[in-house]
C-alpha cells in the first residue's frame, strides 16, 4: 500500500503518543478506534477524517486544531484563528457579551489586516518593472 501525503502526521502521532506513554492499543481504546487502523494512520498508510482526528487528539489531551494542520485539513493561518476564537470564548473573567464585542473587533482587525495586505501585493505587482 503507497503512502499518502498526510505530512508528517504519523510521525507526530507516533512521537504524541510516546510521549504519553501510551501503547498502541492504548491510544486505539482511548480513542475508539481500531488497533490496526491507528498503526496505519502512524505508518502514512491511511488518512483519518477530522472526526477521527478529534479522539485521537482527545485521547492524547492535546489541540485538535493542530492535528488537522497536519493532517492538510486546516491551514495554519485558520488554526491560530479558531485557537484565539477559543480562549477568548473560554475566558471565565468577561460575560458573554464582551465575548461577543471581542470578536467582533478580532474579525475586523483581521479584516482590515488582510486588506492592507492584498493593497500592498498590489501596489508591489504595479512597481516590477516588466521583464524583456
Amino acid at each position: 500500500m503507497a503512502s499518502l501525503n498526510v505530512g508528517n502526521l504519523g510521525e507526530y502521532l507516533r512521537e504524541q503518543r510516546r510521549t504519553a506513554q501510551l501503547s498502541l492499543r492504548q491510544l486505539a481504546d482511548a480513542a475508539g478506534v481500531s488497533n490496526p487502523y491507528l498503526s496505519q494512520i502512524e505508518r502514512g498508510l491511511r488518512k483519518p477524517s477530522a472526526e477521527v482526528l478529534q479522539q485521537v487528539a482527545k485521547a492524547l489531551r492535546i489541540s485538535a486544531e493542530t492535528l488537522y494542520v497536519r493532517a492538510g485539513i486546516l491551514d495554519e493561518t485558520e488554526r491560530e484563528e479558531l485557537e484565539t476564537r477559543a480562549v477568548i470564548l473560554a475566558d471565565p473573567s468577561i460575560n458573554e457579551r464582551q465575548k461577543q464585542v471581542l470578536l467582533q473587533i478580532y474579525d475586523s482587525f483581521r479584516k482590515e489586516n488582510a486588506a492592507d495586505a492584498a493593497a500592498a501585493a498590489a501596489a508591489d505587482a504595479d512597481a516590477t518593472p516588466p521583464s524583456s
